[in-house]
């Protein structure tokens, strides 16, 4: 009687309570991958901000490096190596990790290599070699060129209240925010530029997803162009192939769609595995930024749900590149339709080793090259009586995406928007946005352009509609006759 009592309660305290209820998913099977990628990121930033940026290894450090939470090495030394001749570097030994190198490209910036590959294999990676556009920059005038020769405010501003508002910008109480340059542009005249030490009107910087509205701009184009649409399907080849001969779903998926961040495919960045997985593997570790676009299951109906995701970009940029069809016209595209008719000699837009854009977020350029971009928006898409954007691609990236409604409406075509309900700056702004604190802001009502670079890091949160809320503090609202 015992024993079957002891037997029952046995019985009794395994059904209760089975072992493998007190199982959890502890393990990090990702650590390794996460290790790789983080030495990726090194790779790039190092690479860029000494060869890109033209900055000190001790800048860098300081500045650029600042954003990540254990680097490799310090000024004076540690587990990299820079090759000055190659303008290279590669972060990391052989600790059971890749050791990942990046280097940089004439005409692209720094491109990251792959784990299998060496500073043998820097030759075979992307290059623009394309000539400088005629004209020294010194000797032509704002905004195609860089001489000022009036630097006196345009009638209405208030001198101490502009200054006022660039104090706000660079006396930041908030920890790690970092502005390394401020750039007001009123009536198309820059009436407030100022710099960081360490940094002036040349210094490149990384714009992060500012780059996103590049990219927009230049699918505008081709759209303008009647080469591609906004509500047609993306003509994309979808990976995995299917192994039927049903239609694949992720055709209906429109450009609209991809440009307004609801495609409604398989989040990958904001699941938490950006720096494991997704578009940091293309940007971090030398994989395909195209493949790993395609190559999501479609989870919700397109249009449906709003989800910022990096690999909304580059399906753009990837049926950007087919309906160009050339590889080398297709590299040339953004400098001989945008950045060379409009002054931006200083931008460099980034490839992955394959020759892909990633213009997600690797684009280097300065302020005043980001202010004449805000001028084209400004100015209607019209540079020097030329007309570069349609009227109507302006307005697609100016209204509010289907999807962002309820929650604020603060995002059109890759450009956000000022969020519903407030009502401290005009209805009528928009912005490019950035990490680490990158933002171009047009406000046509005052027409104005405001640029802000920014190298933040730790809690970021950088206000651009409180910048524009300072600034407009100084800046008399345009009048109209309309």
């Amino acid at each position: 009687m015992k024993r079957l009592t002891a037997c029952l309660l046995t019985l009794a305290v395994l059904t209760a309570a089975p072992a493998t209820a007190q199982q959890r998913e502890s393990y990090d099977y990702w650590q390794y991958q996460r290790g790789m990628v983080q030495r990726g990121v090194q790779a790039i930033l190092q690479c860029n901000g000494l060869f890109t940026s033209n900055r000190t290894l001790e800048q860098v450090f300081s500045q650029e490096l600042a954003y990540l939470a254990d680097p490799v090495g310090t000024p004076h030394g540690g587990d990299y190596v820079v090759d000055w001749n190659r303008k290279a570097v590669a972060i990391g030994d052989d600790d059971g990790l890749p050791v990942m190198r990046a280097a940089f490209r004439e005409g692209i910036g720094c491109v990251i290599l792959p784990p299998d590959q060496t500073f043998a294999d820097i030759e075979a990676l992307p290059e623009l070699t394309l000539p400088a556009p005629p004209g020294d920059p010194a000797t032509i005038p704002w905004p195609d060129g860089d001489l000022i020769t009036d630097r006196g405010l345009t009638p209405g501003v208030n001198a101490a209240a502009l200054q006022t508002a660039s104090d706000w910008a660079f006396d930041r109480e908030s920890e790690g925010q970092v502005t390394i340059s401020l750039l007001v542009v009123h009536q198309g005249k820059i009436i407030h530029e100022r710099y960081a030490p360490g940094f002036d009107m040349s210094t490149r910087t990384r714009t992060w997803s500012t780059a996103k509205s590049i990219a927009s701009t230049l699918v505008g184009m081709l759209v303008d162009e009647g080469k591609l649409h906004l509500d047609e399907p993306l003509g994309l080849e979808w990976l995995p192939r299917t192994r039927t001969s049903a239609p694949d779903p992720r055709d209906e998926i429109t450009l609209r769609h991809v440009l307004t961040m609801s495609s409604g495919l398989e989040t990958v960045d904001n699941s938490g595995m950006e720096y494991a997985t997704g578009s940091g593997l293309a940007y971090w570790a030398g994989a395909s930024s195209h493949r790993g676009a395609r190559d999501r299951a479609l989870q919700r109906e397109p249009g449906t749900y709003f989800d910022y995701e990096n690999y909304e970009t580059l399906l753009a940029v990837a049926a950007m590149k087919q309906a160009i069809g050339d590889d080398q016209a297709y590299l040339e595209f953004p400098r001989r339709r945008l950045l060379d008719r409009i002054g931006m000699r200083n931008t460099l837009l980034s490839t992955d080793r394959f020759g892909d854009f990633i213009m997600s977020s690797q684009i280097y350029t300065n302020a005043r090259d980001l202010g004449r971009f805000g001028l084209l928006y400004l100015n209607g898409g019209v540079w020097n009586g030329e007309r570069l954007i349609s009227q109507e691609w302006i307005d697609f990236v100016r209204t509010p995406a289907p999807a962002t409604a309820g929650r604020g409406g603060q995002y059109g075509g890759h450009f956000w928007l000022v969020p519903d309900g407030t009502d401290y700056v005009p209805s009528d702004a928009y912005s490019t946005s950035g990490n680490r604190g990158q933002y171009t802001i047009i406000a046509p009502s005052h027409d104005l352009v405001i640029v802000r670079r920014g190298l933040d890091y730790g809690r970021q949160g950088f206000s651009r509609w409180g910048l524009l809320r300072e600034v407009l503090k100084a800046i008399p609202p345009t009048t109209t006759d309309d």
